[in-house]
């Protein structure tokens, strides 16, 4: 197993954002976690990562618990929905930099970055800058710094979120190429019913800090849990009486 979620719940004050959660993903799994806003989803996302801090419950990666582990000792990659690419710096430098942060020797560190400039499909573009590139560019060299350090997850928090229609449906498909080619454990948040449908092998549905449902694309349409996740997933899987 992966990642392990056991009863976590994380309060905000008297407000409970996710409440007594416990789900598993397997290694090498390309999980979804969907909902509307405010339904806990990148709560959850950011306590694996461990930019936050279950109140209760415990979070286990590869069978260790992790609840007091620091961001850097979880061996976590992160893309934020924003990308977070550093101005300052080109394309190159900014794959690089985790791990010139974990001291790799320049020989590896040109050589790794070699590897994912071209898994990625960023040949030619290692000197620009982030204001050079287009949405769909940015996405893939924040993607491919997460993936520098090789890290054993892989979490994404709405990551074609700020690019148009037709960007996010080639970065889907490449998003899919991309996890078979190295198979690490990946968990995207997402609000698109659609891309969660498409991209995962199984999707894990919020509502207002529960987790009412987790299972395949094709279990979640054709077996909702309930009345949410039916008109959440497809009004026409609802019949009124």
């Amino acid at each position: 197993m992966s990642i392990e979620l056991k009863n976590i719940t994380k309060q905000f004050g008297a407000v409970a954002a996710v409440n007594q959660v416990t789900f598993s993903v397997q290694e090498g799994e390309l999980m979804a976690l969907l909902g509307p806003s405010g339904g806990g989803k990148t709560t959850v996302l950011r306590m694996i990562a461990g930019l936050e801090v279950p109140t209760s419950g415990d979070i286990l990666i590869r069978g260790q618990r992790v609840n007091e582990l620091s961001v850097q000792q979880r061996n976590i990659g992160f893309v934020f929905q924003n990308y977070a690419l550093f101005k300052n710096m080109n394309v190159f430098k900014n794959i690089a930099f985790g791990l010139k942060i974990k001291k790799w020797k320049r020989r590896d560190i040109k050589a790794r970055v070699a590897e994912l400039v071209s898994l990625l499909g960023l040949e030619g573009l290692e000197k620009r800058y982030a204001h050079q590139l287009s949405g769909g560019q940015r996405q893939r060299v924040a993607i491919a710094r997460a993936l520098a350090p090789k890290p054993s997850v892989l979490l994404l928090d709405e990551p074609f979120g700020a690019v148009d229609a037709k960007i996010r449906q080639e970065l889907r498909e490449w998003l899919v190429t991309l996890h078979h080619e190295l198979s690490v454990t990946t968990i995207f948040v997402t609000h698109d019913q659609e891309e969660a449908m498409e991209v995962s092998n199984r999707i894990v549905i919020f509502s207002k800090g529960d987790l009412e449902q987790i299972g395949t694309p094709r279990e979640v349409y054709e077996q909702p849990a309930n009345e949410f996740v039916a008109r959440f997933i497809g009004v026409m899987n609802v019949l009124d009486t």
